[in-house]
């Protein structure tokens, strides 16, 4: 298995919904063992692009998590559950270049 980061990029200040945030909880939830917290460079990288992404030139990074998943593939699988994907969050996935 191979560690991934999973960037989340948005508008600045963007506000959220009590919705939102539950959402964001039970998403983290389902993600459960597969969550692993430590920062290193980034390698090759995927984007996936929010529904309603706003002015890409004025996204910012507004978070991160690191899962391990066994591919790029599963790991891009996991983080399309996010649910700022369906309103103004893109989600960016990179694997971990070991030090």
């Amino acid at each position: 298995m191979s560690k991934y980061v999973v960037a989340f990029r948005g508008q600045p200040g963007r506000a959220t919904s009590v919705e939102e945030e539950q959402a964001w909880g039970a998403w983290f939830g389902q993600l459960g063992p597969a969550i692993s917290d430590r920062g290193n460079r980034v390698g090759v990288t995927r984007t996936l692009t929010a529904a309603h992404r706003g002015e890409p030139g004025t996204a910012v990074l507004t978070g991160y998590v690191v899962i391990e998943a066994d591919s790029l593939d599963a790991a891009a699988g996991l983080a399309g559950g996010c649910p700022g994907l369906a309103g103004a969050v893109d989600v960016e996935v990179a694997e971990v270049v070991p030090s």
